[in-house]
This record gives structure tokens, sequence and C-alpha cells, in this order.
């Protein structure tokens, strides 16, 4: 197993890898929306969504692979309300054929983070 690792995205706030790679897949955490220049979350769930996938974006980088590599996701949400929003960024990020995808509401999240999401990507 190899970890994965971006200086773009924020580190790990526990005793985790940002990612790790065996053998063809890449296990990205669930990614915060930290920003790692600020260490600072933004309020907002739009804006909140946007950073943790551009965190993914930047872990999936460092392994040479894209957004369109990533086969499933399963999404953390403070709020179902935000459903519409969500989709509608992460629509952004994804073409079709979109990853397998679970949504969950939980009741909260590291940071008092509105989303977190996680990811699987295949070379």
């Amino acid at each position: 197993m190899k970890e994965i690792f971006s200086k773009n995205a924020p580190s790990a706030i526990g005793p985790y890898s940002q990612a790790v790679e065996k053998d063809e897949f890449i296990f990205v955490s669930g990614q915060l929306p930290i920003d790692s220049n600020t260490s600072l979350i933004k309020e907002d769930i739009a804006s909140q969504t946007r950073q943790a996938l551009q965190n993914i974006k930047y872990i999936l980088e460092e392994a040479n692979l894209q957004m369109k590599d990533i086969v499933k996701t399963t999404i953390l949400l403070k709020n179902l309300d935000d459903f519409e929003i969500v989709n509608k960024i992460y629509n952004e990020y994804f073409t079709p054929p979109f990853p397998a995808r679970t949504t969950y509401e939980v009741s909260r999240l590291p940071k008092e983070a509105l989303i977190e999401i996680e990811t699987i990507a295949k070379k």
C-alpha cells in the first residue's frame, strides 16, 4: 500500500492518510471543506461542497488521476435539505457516466463542517 499526499489539500486531522493506493485503486479519505492555505471552512454549503471536491481533485492529481477516474463517492451531509445544492455543484465536477454514489445525513461532522466527501478512484 502506498500513501498519496497533496500539499494543496488539508493534512489529515487524525491518524489516517489523505489517500492510499492499493493495486489499481486510490481510496481518498473523507475530505472536509478545509482550505489548505487558510485552514478555514466557509459557512455556506455551496462553498463547502466546492472546497471538498477541490481537495479530492488535488489529491487525485498527485496520483496522476482525474475526477473522471472516480468510480464511487460517499457524501455525508449535516442537513439533507442541502441535497439539491450539493447535486448542482457535484454535476460541475463529474460527467456521465457518473460514479456510483451514496449520500447520508449525519448528526455531526468534524470541525462542524456541513459536508464531507470520500471517493474511490481506479487507475
